[in-house]
């Protein structure tokens, strides 16, 4: 792999950091985006029981803070489980977009490398060509730069690919993601306001 990326020359370098970013991010969010971490199922179930035998108290809303980004939206909900509906949804409202912020984070990033990564193999193309001209002359060049400039120029436009494609699969992916989850909170949030006002039963 070093020597290919001597081969590649110097603007390979710029890609092997952008590949470095982009699978951090991609295995960062890979586990940060798990349903049982952002949005548990049995979730709602239990806080709507300890709601109706135990009421609202600090504690319960703080280890509910603490338990995952759907915890704290319904968190923010129960704080303000005595006051009207529209001053409920307000607050779970603010939370949410909280917990979107949250949701979200790093996948700019990943999307800004997806995007620039062939533009960074198209700099080392262009960076081969001009090696290649620069040895080229009325004698002809040496073979050897030759084959180091067309090298560069290769390299870099396959290592932009490898890099972009991944990177734009897996941000689709997690927009994707973060839209399904954004939905299953803000049903579990509607759930329980109609279940705190009466309108709906458990």
């Amino acid at each position: 792999m070093l020597t290919i990326l001597e081969a590649a020359g110097w603007p390979s370098w710029l890609l092997v950091v952008c590949s470095i970013i982009s699978l951090a991010i991609i295995l960062e969010r890979s586990w940060a985006l798990r349903s049982s971490v952002v949005a548990p199922k049995e979730l709602l179930g239990r806080v709507v029981q300890e709601y109706e035998t135990r009421g609202v108290n600090r504690d319960i809303l703080a280890r509910l803070a603490q338990s995952s980004l759907l915890g704290r939206i319904l968190a923010a909900g129960l704080n303000s489980a005595n006051t009207s509906r529209e001053v409920m949804k307000e607050s779970i409202e603010e939370a949410g977009r909280a917990v979107l912020i949250e949701l979200e984070r790093f996948l700019t990033t990943l999307g800004t490398i997806a995007s620039i990564a062939p533009l960074l193999g198209l700099f080392g193309t262009v960076i081969g060509m001009i090696v290649i001209f620069r040895t080229s002359g009325p004698s002809g060049g040496s073979p050897a730069e030759l084959a180091h400039g067309i090298s560069i120029a290769l390299y870099n436009t396959a290592f932009g690919l490898v890099v972009a494609v991944p990177s734009m699969v897996f941000y689709r992916h997690f927009r994707a993601r973060v839209d399904l989850l954004v939905i299953e909170m803000e049903q579990q949030a509607i759930k329980l306001v109609e279940i705190v006002h009466g309108d709906r039963n458990r």
